[in-house]
């Protein structure tokens, strides 16, 4: 059984997280028809996969010669690993970069039972099968290859990961825009017809009372000064009822007028989501299409539509 340094645990981490993009990456390509940069990552790491590895050396590394405890320990760290994770990143970015929530016994779609079975399986092959084979080569590569190695690939490492983070703050923030255009918009809506009715409701009895009193009218002509009587009524009833349209045409005016100032902010507004946010959100899109969100499910699959329909060019 071998010791590891830190730079020893550092190569083994970016080498896992490099084998796990790979196996990622033509998974979900191949289920996709296509080929799919797969993590979070612009560059070929899946963190996650890099930490499970490490967890799972880390947490055997006394009870090696065991199977059973191999495959439980290493079950329970990768699992707990892959929830943590998937809690936090939740928690800060409102979406999930991978869900299990169509899966049996899952915890809030972080983790799930089939998942960690998967875990435990590979803590025995990793263990037994895989580092057997590379413990040599890690401890025969020199110290200072080993050190510029590993500073070299935690410098283009953190560059990616600044990056990257940017990109889901900024999906995040183009979630939270879109969202709220959408509900501003059907305020909107509803406020432009709610107006609408009102004026079909006004023009509506207008029209049948004067069909009423036109229906009348040869009954009124019978008696002249009654019927000049009406008509003067009727001409102090039509004056009241210019009035009354104006002044209701005045307070509809101010609101068609409210709501164009407020289609206007919701102009501008949409117009403060830049190019390069949205870019930065499809891109995470891309990379992750089985990202998911409770809070801004629906705008998620409209975003994915819009990426469908321009044949997600970027």
């Amino acid at each position: 059984m071998y010791s590891y340094n830190f730079m020893q645990w550092l190569i083994l981490f970016y080498l896992y997280s490099f084998i796990g993009w790979v196996w990622e990456s033509c998974y979900v390509s191949l289920k996709r028809g296509r080929w799919v940069n797969r993590g979070f990552l612009h560059g070929p790491l899946l963190p996650i996969y890099g930490a499970g590895a490490v967890t799972i050396l880390f947490s055997t590394m006394e009870v090696r010669k065991s199977i059973p405890l191999i495959f439980l320990l290493g079950m329970v760290g990768a699992t707990i690993l892959e929830y943590i994770t998937g809690a936090c990143m939740e928690r800060m970015f409102h979406v999930r970069y991978w869900d299990y929530s169509d899966k049996k016994w899952n915890l809030n779609g972080h983790i799930c039972l089939a998942a960690s079975l998967v875990w435990g399986c590979f803590s025995v092959l990793l263990t037994w099968g895989i580092q057997p084979l590379i413990d040599p080569a890690i401890m025969k590569i020199p110290r200072t290859v080993a050190e510029f190695v590993t500073i070299l690939l935690s410098v283009v490492f953190t560059c990616d990961f600044m990056q990257s983070f940017r990109e889901a703050v900024d999906l995040k923030e183009t979630l939270i825009k879109l969202s709220e255009s959408s509900e501003h918009i059907r305020h909107m809506q509803k406020r432009l017809e709610v107006v609408s009715a009102f004026a079909e409701q006004d023009r509506e009895i207008y029209q049948t009372k004067l069909w009423e009193k036109l229906a009348g009218r040869k009954e009124l002509l019978q008696n002249l000064d009654e019927y000049r009587r009406i008509q003067r009524q009727k001409l102090r009833e039509i004056e009241e009822k210019l009035v009354q349209i104006k002044e209701a045409g005045r307070q509809k005016a101010e609101e068609l007028s409210s709501l164009q100032e407020s289609l206007v902010k919701e102009l501008q507004s949409m117009g403060a989501l830049t190019n390069r946010k949205y870019q930065n959100s499809v891109r995470q899109l891309r990379r992750n299409p089985g990202m998911i969100s409770e809070k801004y499910g629906d705008i998620l699959k409209d975003i994915r539509k819009i990426m469908s329909r321009n044949g997600q060019k970027k």
